[in-house]
């Protein structure tokens, strides 16, 4: 028994860096277990998140197990070495310690916040790269923008905490914001204009748009612009911004297309004639399938005929739909007139010659 207490006490005697060898070893345990046990804990929620990600569709589960998956080793390491280190009488060295393992962590949470980021970004290209492209690159580009506030709050975090002043570093950052922003104003209108386009969407690539006196079908909506390939063949760039300023007319979320059209008959038309021109029509229409009948009317004595005005809808935006229905209704009108000795008129003049006698 004896020999023991002159063991503990030279234990007790004996110091390294003004701490016992029994602190040390209390430490050194304690550290080992907490990496140890971060590790298995981790290991344990990404096996078990994997497995429930296999079995679940949304997306929230795939997103934890992607953010534990770049989890660095030397968090846990640091962790690990703060909580052994609280087992220590280290003086200032405790401080610093606990100033890096600030730092890390923020550090970590960043990398967190990234990947989580880039995995959403992967998710949402996967699923909407054919559907939807112009999102897609729009997306992208607001992800650049938030990858830089996270970092940039990061950064600040860890500055703060290394005992910096940030408030002067945060407003030389601001005047300098004003500035940069003041030169790259159209760009950043640009960008949140695509912002804009993404979320509200007035239209979608494969739309076709008509914007003043141009028209053309979405091709790409990109960061900055937007581009339109026209009927003719040539590529119309427009930039996001001065787009939304534009009067848009979107021809693809049209339900149904409005076509009025007219034509005359000749002036020897009977009146009975003109009174069936109008249930002759309604029935050619009625029989085309996309078509609806609105009205038909005999409108006006024109200048050389008796002017008709015929209205009816189309069930599809497609322009060459409306096309063949339109030379349907056409065909159909000139072999309903044939038939029925109605003529159509086309421009004429009738001339009155008065002879005088002698």
């Amino acid at each position: 028994m004896g020999h023991m207490d002159q063991t503990l006490s030279f234990l007790d005697s004996f110091q390294v860096a003004g701490v016992t060898p029994l602190s040390w070893a209390v430490a050194f345990a304690v550290g080992i277990g907490t990496y140890l046990l971060l590790s298995l804990v981790l290991t344990f929620l990404r096996r078990n998140l994997h497995r429930l990600s296999s079995d679940t569709s949304t997306a929230v589960d795939d997103l934890l197990v992607a953010v534990l998956g770049s989890t660095k080793s030397i968090t846990l390491f640091f962790v690990a070495l703060w909580a052994g280190s609280r087992f220590l009488a280290l003086g200032k060295w405790s401080t610093v310690l606990q100033l890096a393992l600030i730092v890390v962590v923020t550090l970590q949470v960043a990398l967190w916040a990234n990947r989580a980021i880039s995995e959403y970004i992967s998710r949402f290209t996967s699923a909407h790269r054919d559907s939807d492209p112009g999102s897609v690159s729009a997306v992208q580009g607001m992800s650049f923008v938030v990858r830089l506030v996270v970092w940039a709050l990061a950064l600040l975090l860890v500055i703060d905490n290394l005992g910096y002043d940030v408030t002067a570093l945060v407003a030389g950052l601001g005047i300098g914001g004003v500035a940069i922003a003041l030169a790259v104003q159209n760009i950043l209108g640009d960008l949140f204009a695509s912002l804009t386009i993404v979320l509200d969407k007035p239209f979608v690539v494969k739309d076709f748009l008509i914007v003043d006196e141009h028209l053309g079908e979405v091709e790409k909506i990109g960061i900055k612009t937007t581009r339109l390939r026209s009927l003719s063949g040539e590529q119309l760039i427009f930039s996001n911004s001065d787009l939304l300023n534009s009067r848009i007319r979107n021809f693809k979320r049209m339900y149904e297309r409005r076509v009025p059209f007219s034509f005359g008959v000749v002036y020897q038309t009977t009146p009975d004639q003109l009174e069936s021109i109008p249930a002759i029509i309604k029935d050619i229409i009625e029989h085309i399938d996309k078509a609806r009948f609105d009205r038909a009317h005999f409108k006006a004595f024109g200048e050389s005929a008796f002017d008709f005005e015929v209205v009816y809808y189309v069930h599809s935006p497609d322009y060459a739909v409306y096309m063949d229905i339109q030379q349907k209704i056409n065909l159909a009108i000139c072999r309903a007139f044939q038939e029925r000795g109605i003529q159509f008129a086309y421009p004429t003049r009738t001339l009155f010659v008065n002879r005088e006698a002698g």
